[in-house]
């Protein structure tokens, strides 16, 4: 046992008693608590010390006057730019002011900035809400069926007891962490990282619901402690969240900004990057930034407990009460493995033809993943398990439990991405830094692109910031006579590295979404890989460029 550890609780002691001799506090449901998670908790459903209560009245409680004043303010600066554009950018500000102090749940934030859009007349209401039919929203709420399916009938469960039975991993939290973000890194190399991260979070929070029953039954925590403000349960799900990001740099296919790029790029400069150059230049930087991340995290969100005593003698016990896998779970299994194998499929396609062929192009856009997990879910509602009173998998009401407000908060993110790039915006805050900063040179151009893509990916989906980013990055490049590879490079690989909103990846959504991770440690925790992340590309890149010859 650690320092920092509470001793534990007798367990053959009497019940502890409050003040005046009353009953001790209601011991907690960790299961109830982490699988029936929601994305906004009002302080009275949280367990807060006297001090973070006071920090969260005084944040959330500043919102309601600031985000409207930042609005107003930027509205009325004589600024040289479209008054669309600045409508647009002050409305934004006042939105992301509502995210980050949530007077107001974060996904209503996001509601609230739609209306306004159209309310002052940047975009007609239709053209606004367009965004919300995007293959992302239904990748989401596929996922998230699936992944109900998976915590209702204890799939998740077995998963989790399953790792930490991998000899050495769940004896340490540190050994968990990394295990968890190598296998998540390696996963969305081939898979995108929205399904990544939609197959492993079940399994994430049958870890965290793991350690903390286990916290639970040892004394190390109160009797009616919140699961949900574990800092071992945020660092897990952060982990998986950006750990997703950094896999998907692994090959062309790993994340949609990488295909985006990689097609400016070549229509730009001519020069082919083939699936092995663009593997052998990412795989050193993503290695050392899955370290950082490991590292990060865990210093960030110091994991209550370090090691975990007796932990397979434990594990070993609750495998054995699970006892064999029910109807319910195969079933479930089966639908979880037709949606996998799916998703998987254009990968395996690519390494075997190409990203070029006409086949990938068929494939992928037939089986896209939106579409696959739609189906995938939809098998749930299919497959019996008791034909006779035909009951299937899953009912419609376990469906409706799933997060939606997640689901609009992504989909307000896609709304405000669009409209950067339709109004202009973008390319007029591009245009207008780089004149600024007399960029020159490819080192501080490279920089420049590097910063931009994080930045605008920050607000927005990372696909929309590559798609935005990179044709402002080539033409600024060009009029500086500098080669513009090496720049638009840095923004395509940038643009997977926005870590501090729920709104920058759809990853990070989901991550938000499960309920274990505060905005405000997501934001903490982001920023610093923001700037580790700036620094690695700035730094790194150039110099893979030049040892592999990519673009040569």
């Amino acid at each position: 046992m650690t320092s920092d550890e509470t001793p534990p609780r007798d367990p053959a002691a009497p019940p502890a008693t409050g003040p005046a001799g009353t009953a001790a506090p209601a011991r907690t449901d960790v299961a109830k608590a982490l699988m029936g998670q929601a994305t906004y908790r009002s302080l009275g459903e949280q367990r807060l010390s006297a001090a973070e209560e006071r920090f969260e009245k005084a944040r959330r409680t500043t919102g309601f006057w600031l985000a409207p004043l930042v609005t107003a303010v930027f509205l009325l600066l004589p600024l040289d730019m479209a008054p669309s554009q600045q409508t647009l950018a002050g409305i934004l500000l006042g939105v992301i002011v509502l995210w980050v102090t949530e007077p107001v749940p974060i996904p209503i934030g996001g509601l609230i900035g739609v209306g306004v859009i159209v309310l002052f007349g940047v975009v007609p209401a239709d053209d606004a809400l367009e965004p919300f039919g995007s293959t992302t929203i239904f990748t989401f709420i596929g996922a998230f069926i699936l992944a109900q399916a998976m915590l209702k009938h204890g799939v998740a469960r077995r998963f989790a007891f399953f790792i930490l039975s991998l000899p050495g991993v769940g004896e340490s939290t540190f050994r968990l962490i990394a295990t968890f973000g190598l296998v998540t890194c390696l996963l969305s190399a081939f898979v995108s990282n929205t399904a990544t991260v939609a197959m492993l979070l079940p399994t994430a929070l049958g870890l965290l619901t793991v350690i903390a029953k286990m916290l639970q039954d040892r004394g190390l925590v109160a009797a009616d402690f919140d699961p949900a403000r574990l800092r071992v349960g945020a660092a897990l799900v952060l982990m998986l969240a950006y750990g997703a990001s950094v896999g998907g740099l692994l090959t062309p296919v790993g994340s949609p900004p990488n295909l985006i790029g990689r097609g400016l790029i070549e229509e730009a400069t001519g020069e082919r990057i083939s699936f092995a150059q663009w593997t052998l230049t990412a795989l050193p930087l993503c290695a050392v930034m899955l370290v950082v991340l490991v590292v990060v995290l865990l210093l960030l969100n110091k994991p209550e407990i370090r090691r975990i005593e007796g932990v397979q003698e434990y594990v070993a016990r609750e495998r054995a009460d699970l006892g064999r896998m029910s109807r319910a779970e195969k079933t479930t299994l089966v639908a979880f493995a037709v949606t996998v194998v799916l998703w998987i499929f254009p990968g395996v396609i690519a390494l075997a033809a190409g990203t070029d062929s006409s086949i990938y192009e068929t494939i992928s856009e037939r089986l896209d993943e939106g579409i696959v997990a739609v189906l995938g879910a939809s098998l749930l509602f299919i497959l019996p398990t008791d034909w006779r009173r035909r009951q299937t998998t899953l009912n419609w009401s376990d469906a409706a439990r799933i997060d939606w407000g997640t689901i609009l908060l992504f989909g307000t993110g896609i709304i405000f991405g669009s409209l950067l790039a339709d109004t202009g915006l973008a390319r007029t805050i591009g245009g207008s830094a780089s004149d600024a900063l007399g960029l020159t040179s490819t080192f501080f151009i490279t920089a420049f692109a590097a910063v931009l893509a994080i930045l605008i990916s920050e607000t927005t989906s990372n696909t929309a910031s590559a798609a935005v980013v990179v044709p402002i990055i080539i033409p600024i490049a060009q009029a500086a006579q500098v080669d513009p590879f090496v720049p638009a490079l840095a923004a395509t690989f940038a643009a997977s590295f926005g870590f501090m909103l729920p709104v920058s990846t759809p990853q990070n959504a989901i991550a938000y979404g499960s309920g274990a991770v505060p905005i405000t440690t997501m934001i903490r925790s982001g920023f610093a890989f923001d700037v580790f992340g700036a620094l690695l590309i700035i730094l790194g890149l150039p110099l893979m460029v030049a040892l592999t010859g990519i673009g040569g």
